[in-house]
């Protein structure tokens, strides 16, 4: 379950330099949960993460970030009774630009509950204020076989897609509907799952390359400082609704996920990931946590092999 612990609320300005295959090298404002970040067409990066309205931080250069207020200044009180708090954490946004417009995908829950529902706003300047509301996406109640968080869209041939899911039966996928960027219907198809360490898997985004779909997740938990186990998997298919297996051939619907990134030297817990194609190539992007807290990763992905490793 992504989950945005109150001592983690504090904002810091930080510069964090770290050796390769760390988070590379961001300044200013980065203490951030579930990153995602997108670009528009003037150049400039948008970053959004966990918080309370919905963080959102700016970069010219993907190095410099500069905190610039929440999308939702004056709260989101329709997510109240989801997060069963006045103005609570609005987890793991997932935003999208098309066409100038930005599509922003985000949960509302409370910790280890399946009442939980995904949200749609759009904005056409990126800006604190400046989202419309476009109502609930999708929705689970407790008794459901999965639980609605963490969006992911994925839009492929024209066809659009959402992932989501968080432990119990793991990661689903959905058709939407462009049009409304709402689900063309109620189903759902299971992507991954697991049985161990209570079906720790959620954080889904799917990425294409070449001939192949990948499907990255975050395992494991989260949220817990640097005694946190989060850490990066990925499988892939040729198909993006289905059919995923990691790099042994391990169906992902049976526990299979190839490591990308863990815990290594004083980088601890790294997850809650999402991917931008750039200039330069695929970014990884994803928080982690060291002694001081928690911080911004961003590194470039290499499919060169077939598999993606961190550089």
């Amino acid at each position: 379950m992504r989950f945005f612990d109150t001592f983690l609320v504090l904002l810091t300005v930080v510069s964090v330099v770290f050796a390769q295959p760390g988070p590379g090298t961001v300044t200013g404002n980065t203490m951030v949960h579930d990153p995602t970040m997108c670009k528009d067409e003037a150049g400039t990066y948008y970053l959004f993460s966990t918080a309370p309205g919905i963080e959102i931080r700016t970069s010219t250069d993907r190095i410099a970030w500069t905190l610039q207020g929440v999308v939702w200044p004056d709260g989101a009180p329709w997510t109240d009774q989801y997060t069963l708090t006045s103005n609570g954490n609005l987890w793991a946004p997932d935003c999208t630009i098309l066409d100038g417009t930005f599509y922003l995908y985000y949960a509302a829950s409370s910790f280890g509950s399946q009442n939980s529902a995904i949200f749609l706003a759009k904005s056409t300047t990126g800006a604190p204020g400046s989202f419309a509301d476009e109502g609930l996406v999708t929705s689970t109640e407790d008794g459901d076989t999965y639980n609605a968080i963490d969006p992911n869209l994925i839009i492929d041939n024209g066809n659009w897609w959402l992932s989501l899911g968080s432990f119990w039966t793991g990661i689903k996928i959905q058709s939407l509907d462009p049009s409304t960027g709402k689900p063309t219907s109620s189903a759902v198809t299971g992507l991954a799952e697991r049985t161990a360490n209570n079906g720790a898997i959620e954080a889904s985004v799917i990425y294409k390359n070449g001939d192949f779909y990948y499907l990255f997740t975050s395992w494991d938990n989260c949220c817990q400082g640097t005694s946190s186990t989060y850490n990066i998997r990925v499988g892939r298919s040729t198909s993006v609704d289905g059919g995923y297996v990691d790099q042994d051939g391990v169906p992902l619907t049976e526990g299979g996920g190839t490591l990308v990134l863990g815990t290594h030297g004083d980088i601890v817990g790294p997850g809650g990931q999402d991917i931008l194609d750039d200039v330069d190539g695929p970014n990884l992007v994803y928080h982690y946590y060291t002694s001081a807290g928690n911080f911004l990763g961003i590194n470039l992905l290499d499919f060169s092999s077939g598999w993606p490793v961190v550089v």
